[in-house]
């Protein structure tokens, strides 16, 4: 069945289609203090086990993505099953920006000002490795420097523009 939709522009159709691909959320974390902010991407990906490293894909149109840059050093975490009302915050639901975002949930500091989810499945404290630009978007590569686990955490999953949970 052809379900192309030739109303619509391509970078159109392709956003469309795209709501079809089930995505990991992901939350990178950057700044501190006045200028913390932070995204939730569903880009997020394991790159190298040696050295370990991962890599997102950040629109340049962030107000996220300057900070990567001039900070150097970034928190990207998975999130869990109970972190729906994170990825809203840090979607920008209800307006909300930068260190109004991490309102309500708990953190912690890495040694590099580094701020993690507390409870997150999985945390890394990275330092920006590179950052390539293609179209719209960088190519965020980062090295990771600390890691944080709870295997007890359960998934945040987007599909067809909802949130979705996966837990044990």
């Amino acid at each position: 069945m052809n379900t192309e939709n030739r109303k619509l522009s391509l970078p159109e159709a392709f956003k469309s289609a795209m709501r079809g691909l089930v995505g990991a959320c992901s939350l990178i974390t950057v700044g501190q203090g006045e200028s913390a902010n932070g995204l939730v991407v569903t880009t997020g990906i394991s790159l190298s086990a040696e050295p370990p490293m991962i890599l997102a894909c950040v629109n340049r149109a962030s107000s996220c993505w300057p900070l990567l840059g001039r900070e150097g050093v970034f928190g990207w975490q998975a999130l869990g099953a109970a972190h729906q009302p994170v990825a809203e915050r840090f979607s920008g639901k209800g307006g909300l920006q930068g260190p109004a975002r991490y309102a309500g949930a708990e953190w912690v500091t890495t040694d590099s000002g580094v701020r993690l989810l507390a409870d997150a499945p999985l945390a890394f404290a990275c330092a920006v490795e590179d950052m390539i630009d293609r179209g719209t978007h960088s190519i965020l590569i980062g090295r990771v420097a600390q890691i944080r686990t709870d295997p007890e955490a359960g998934a945040l999953l987007y599909w067809d523009g909802q949130y979705r949970i996966l837990q044990n």
